[in-house]
């Protein structure tokens, strides 16, 4: 019997502690990012990119959000190779310290005004130790959860590390929300409270690392261990046998990364906040208000894992995409009243879409790829698709905003990558409950893709739906 078939009492105790370690690392990881680009939508054109004016500083600042994803797929590659050699406990506790010594470093440099240029050059490169370490997170959190999980739970097993990102918006915003309005109002917050929020990255890295050391390795990578199969070089075997997967699999992501980032990156937050725009909310509104969607996306994000396991990764990623789709148009016709309430409710609407399309996907891409390149595999699929969605999403829309005047633009640029990826999932076949073990490494070799005539073998065929 496979390691994900049973579980013991105390194997299920450890599949809790394992769910909980992972929910909180990513968190800790993505409000250390999300602090970032909401700094970037709020105060960084000002503070680091002045001398450019307000709105090339802004296209600037949106810019250095998207450089750090043009890392990840080195922090991947550095994280998928060694974790898919040394093992992926030791790899999320090196990420998590990577991400909080390049956010706690953010709070204390100096900006334009006291240094010069050396200020937004040192800003640049703290935010590419961002990226590389988030392109290695996600792939060894995800698969902790999965992999510790039994197959008929690995859908809202999965779903735990995916919580992390609404949660890390959430506690970021909140964060925010609470200097500009209560703390740091007004110049005080120009001055040292957007400092606040990067500095106390440092005490939640401390709590995420006691929290990742007491949790066990992955059963499937023990295994590996235990049988010395580990592949030598994982990156050449996983593009030698499985470059096609690794494109598509980058596909189904983007659409959902550069609608998520319409919010997470701070391109909302820049557009309804800007003075000189058509809204003019004050900053703590929006910030509550982004609260809220987080919230939402939260919940989506957790009834997605819930709904992969009863109806496939597939349908609920199709149900999550659709929903998308229909949502990309009337989120700014409800923005552009410039009325509280519809922005509340354009968030609202625009979360239940991201949370179906982005539960999912740690259980989908562990199922994509075989054991002894599974690190390497979703790692660098998740990090490829961040690049072709959200790296430059906020800076694109940013400018389709001031070439055309209006949002409509944007709105095509999100349903275009939105069907992109809702084509690329649905060539995907749905492997729920395929044996994860090295053991069964011939099995998973079999394409995961419509375009793979090769026979499946029988005991995928028992739980793939094309």
């Amino acid at each position: 019997m496979s390691i994900a078939q049973s579980q013991t009492p105390a194997q299920r105790a450890n599949s809790r502690r394992v769910a909980f370690a992972t929910i909180i690392g990513t968190t800790i990881e993505w409000y250390d990012f999300f602090i970032y680009a909401t700094a970037a939508g709020l105060i960084f054109a000002e503070l680091f990119f002045k001398p450019a004016g307000a709105q090339i500083g802004l296209l600037l600042a949106f810019a250095s959000v998207g450089i750090s994803f043009l890392f990840r797929p080195l922090g991947a590659f550095l994280a998928g190779h060694y974790g898919d050699k040394i093992g992926r406990r030791a790899m999320l506790v090196i990420t998590l310290i990577m991400m909080g010594a390049a956010t706690t470093l953010i709070g204390v440099l100096p900006t334009y005004a006291t240094a010069g240029v050396i200020a937004p050059i040192m800003l640049l490169l703290l935010r590419i130790l961002q990226g590389i370490s988030a392109g290695g997170e996600w792939g060894g959190a995800v698969l902790m959860a999965v992999e510790h999980a039994p197959k008929d739970r690995r859908g809202r097993a999965g779903a735990f590390p995916q919580l992390g990102v609404p949660l890390g918006m959430l506690l970021a915003s909140g964060v925010m929300a609470l200097m500009t309005g209560v703390i740091s109002p007004g110049e005080e917050f120009m001055a040292w409270g957007w400092r606040v929020p990067f500095l106390l990255s440092i005490v939640l890295i401390a709590v995420g690392y006691m929290v990742r050391r007491a949790v066990e390795e992955s059963p499937i990578f023990e295994e590996i261990a235990a049988k010395k199969q580990q592949t030598k070089v994982p990156i050449v075997e996983l593009f030698r046998k499985h470059w096609l997967l690794v494109i598509i699999a980058a596909l189904v992501f983007a659409g959902n990364n550069a609608a998520g980032y319409m919010t997470t990156g701070g391109f909302l937050q820049a557009y309804t906040t800007n003075p000189e725009g058509p809204i003019g909310f004050e900053r703590t509104d929006v910030l509550v208000a982004v609260v809220f969607a987080a919230t939402m996306w939260f919940l989506f994000t957790l009834l997605s894992g819930y709904l992969a396991d009863k109806i496939g990764r597939k349908r609920t990623y199709q149900i999550g995409f659709t929903s998308q789709a229909l949502v990309v148009f009337p989120l700014f016709w409800l923005v552009n009243t410039a009325s509280l309430p519809m922005l509340y409710l354009a968030f609202a609407l625009f979360a239940v879409g991201l949370g179906l399309a982005y539960g999912p996907q740690a259980a989908l891409y562990s199922e994509l790829f075989p054991a002894s390149v599974r690190f390497s595999g979703v790692s660098i699929s998740y990090a490829l698709g961040a690049i072709i969605g959200g790296a430059f999403a906020p800076m694109i829309a940013t400018a389709l905003v001031q070439a055309t005047g209006t949002t409509t633009a944007v709105s095509v640029y999100l349903l275009f990558m939105t069907l992109i990826s809702l084509t690329a999932v649905s060539l995907l076949r749905d492997r729920a409950g395929i044996d994860l073990s090295i053991s069964n490494q011939a099995e998973q070799e079999v394409g995961a893709t419509i375009f793979d005539k090769r026979r499946v073998a029988p005991a995928v065929q028992s739980t793939s739906v094309k």
